[in-house]
């Protein structure tokens, strides 16, 4: 798909949000978009099953309620992107960028491929969470360090023991 192609189905698409004339959903199904510079482009509820879109830039996209299963996002800059509700099931986000963005905490973000940095960033964020209750606790134990090895380990205060109970 050409640049001018995915202009035009991102306009049809911004009409169709919308409710307006000419409006289309975006199907971008099986679409080649690597390389894509879609940087803040609204996709909400946009088709990108089993689309292409390592290495394309997708920062602060909008992929609410977006079918991104088997979608090839490996290496994608999705930080910012909002992923709520977006059905990652069978996405490749290994090396992916996910900082600050939405991940979705639904069934729809099921066995998505991820690469160890990005299980780091997600356990992190689970250790730092305040929870007393023994179970989680020894959860939290059990991946601290794994956790502690996350490039967000200082921001959220794992490394330097803030966060520690």
């Amino acid at each position: 798909m050409n640049a001018d192609e995915l202009r035009l189905v991102l306009e049809k698409h911004k009409k169709w949000l919308l409710n307006e004339n000419e409006g289309e959903q975006a199907n971008l199904s099986e679409a080649n978009l690597r390389w894509a510079n879609l940087s803040g482009a609204n996709l909400n509820g946009a088709d990108l099953s089993r689309a292409n879109l390592s290495r394309a830039n997708l920062c602060e996209a909008d992929f609410r309620k977006a079918d991104l299963f088997g979608a090839d996002l490996s290496g994608a800059d999705l930080s910012g992107a909002n992923l709520r509700k977006a059905d990652l099931r069978g996405a490749d986000l290994r090396w992916a960028d996910i900082d600050f963005s939405c991940w979705p905490l639904w069934c729809g973000s099921k066995v998505v491929k991820v690469d160890v940095r990005i299980a780091r960033q997600l356990a992190a964020h689970f250790c730092v969470l305040d929870c007393d209750d023994p179970e989680y606790l020894a959860a939290r134990e059990a991946i601290l360090e794994f956790a502690k090895k996350s490039h967000r380990a200082n921001d959220l205060g794992l490394v330097s023991g803030e966060s520690e109970k």
